[in-house]
């Protein structure tokens, strides 16, 4: 049976993001499961209450630490230093980890790591220096320290190998369990009104508002549809997690007198992205560096046309079906796509993304690993 630890920790809920989501996917996907298990799950004193709802199944109980997610430097220091003490106190030797994050030595626990991205070595002018240094000293500790590594895209199977000349078999691709309910959505009236938008009259995409997430290009865009009247739906919704760049970002929109025409929506909740999903004109995912990206494949499960671009693991995760910008910064090449894009959503494998299958995927890996 597989009796582990889930280090959860790192999650500041809300705050970080795709991954915040695969976790919870994936916890959900272990609650249907038939096959025997005991997960621990290893919660903070502010992300604990996030997780009760999970220990209402016997399978899985939480054990809290005395740290705080949102004190990102303490939680870190403490699962340096105090981490494996904690875990061997309550009988713990097997722990997973679905971020890269870990201790520094293994201390008589072993440990399995998920890393999603290497995305702080391609773009080190957008970290500060104790984020890189903390990243790179971490992924050198998966690839010599943790028993296996999973990794959520072949393409970041490949960046890793690369990089850290680790041999393939170290490493298991499972791709992130993408989970949409056809139901659960608004009435558009509500959005229409609320946000000024009409079925597909507008643009939409989510991300967070970091510079490789490229926002920079689609306010770019909006600006050219304004000025040159192409005939385009010049109207763009932003919804995602606030990242450092929601400043910069605000401001160019000011700068280019876009106010009416971009809305920066902040976090939304399940029900009214997915109506968002499924009303726009097409979705827009302008992102140059992804581990998986989950937002285009989402899209495309309530019917969206995709415009992206064709860097990193996006055209792989994307199966090929979407329409692909080769210069993500190019305004005109964009504006091209937007005027005739090709919907092959139908031929789209969404199966390879479901929730179950992946589940029994992690399972057996974990059961393999583990045993």
């Amino acid at each position: 049976m597989l009796n582990i630890a889930v280090d959860l920790l790192w999650l500041r809920p809300k705050k970080v993001g795709g991954t915040e989501f695969y976790i919870r996917n994936l916890l959900d996907g272990f609650l249907q499961l038939e096959e025997p298990f005991h997960l621990v799950l290893l919660v903070s004193a502010d992300n604990r209450e996030t997780f009760c709802h999970y220990a209402k199944d016997k399978r899985m109980e939480l054990l809290t630490a005395n740290v705080r997610s949102a004190n990102i430097a303490g939680r870190i220091l403490w699962q340096f230093f105090c981490q494996n003490r904690f875990l061997r106190r309550h009988g713990i030797r097997k722990c997973f980890t679905p971020v890269y994050c870990r201790p520094l030595l293994n201390g008589g626990v072993t440990y399995v790591n998920t890393i999603h991205d290497l995305q702080a070595a391609h773009y080190p002018q957008y970290h500060p220096f104790h984020e890189i240094a903390y990243s790179r000293l971490c992924w050198w500790l998966d690839v010599h320290c943790s028993r296996h590594i999973i990794a959520i895209s072949d393409w970041v199977k490949r960046d890793i190998i690369e990089r850290y000349r680790v041999a393939p078999e170290h490493i298991t691709t499972i791709y992130n369990p993408i989970t949409v309910d056809s139901k659960q959505t608004v009435p558009f009236a509500r959005l229409s009104e609320k946000y000024q938008i009409g079925e597909k009259a507008y643009y939409y995409t989510v991300a967070q508002m970091i510079p490789h997430k490229n926002l920079k290009t689609l306010i770019a865009v909006m600006e050219r549809i304004k000025r040159e009247k192409t005939g385009l739906p010049c109207r763009l919704l932003i919804s995602g997690v606030n990242g450092a760049g929601r400043e910069v970002l605000e401001r160019q929109i000011r700068e280019r007198g876009l106010e009416r025409e971009v809305t920066l929506t902040g976090f939304v909740g399940n029900e009214e992205r997915n109506t968002l999903y499924q009303f726009c004109r097409a979705f827009l995912f302008p992102s140059v560096f992804e581990g998986f990206g989950m937002p285009p494949i989402e899209a495309m499960l309530f019917g969206a046309v995709v415009i992206t671009t064709d860097r990193a693991c996006i055209p792989e995760v994307t199966q090929g079906k979407a329409n692909y910008v080769e210069d993500p910064y190019d305004v005109e090449a964009w504006i091209a796509a937007m005027k005739d894009p090709v919907d092959r959503i139908g031929e789209m494998d969404f199966g390879v993304y479901d929730q179950m299958r992946l589940t029994k995927k992690y399972y057996r890996v974990l059961s393999d690993l583990f045993a």
